[in-house]
């Protein structure tokens, strides 16, 4: 069985409320929050296009068509992919700013926005709460079923 740190855990050993984790975090929200900028839509499209068009060319000018291999077509679609994610989350990393900044920037000065931040943390963790122990009901089944294979696997083991 695992051990779970102390600092982990709430008073008398259970978990800490989705109240205590939202302000734990936003204690840590000027070191720890960072704004992204992020493409979306049509210039996702255009810009996952362009190496797909890239890499076609490198391909022909190799003398590799689609038609030489059932696959080619996956290969492009997905190295293209590969390559436009890596340009927009470089693009993303290198143009953030924190809490602080957007705060300013958006002439937030009650800083209202970390009261939304809090409200829409502490909402989504009891949300995610609510999900992991509304689908723990056949945990014990499967576990159980799991317990029965490793047997077996043991016994065929030992016995083999």
């Amino acid at each position: 069985m695992a051990n779970f740190a102390p600092e982990d855990r709430g008073v008398g050993g259970a978990p800490s409320s989705a109240t205590t984790v939202a302000s734990a975090m936003l204690d840590h929200a000027d070191r720890d929050i960072a704004f992204v900028m992020r493409f979306v839509g049509e210039s996702q499209y255009l810009l996952n296009r362009h190496f797909q068009t890239l890499i076609e060319a490198e391909l022909a000018r190799r003398t590799v068509v689609y038609g030489d291999h059932p696959f080619l077509r996956i290969f492009v679609e997905t190295h293209a992919r590969e390559l436009t994610d890596f340009v927009l989350s470089n693009v993303a990393l290198k143009h953030q700013f924190g809490l602080q900044a957007f705060e300013r920037l958006a002439g937030d000065p009650m800083r209202l926005l970390r009261a939304d931040l809090w409200d829409t943390l502490r909402s989504t963790i009891e949300s995610a709460e609510e999900h992991f122990v509304s689908n723990l009901g056949g945990l014990g089944e499967i576990l159980a079923e799991v317990a029965v294979a490793q047997a077996g696997l043991s016994e065929e083991a030992r016995d083999g």
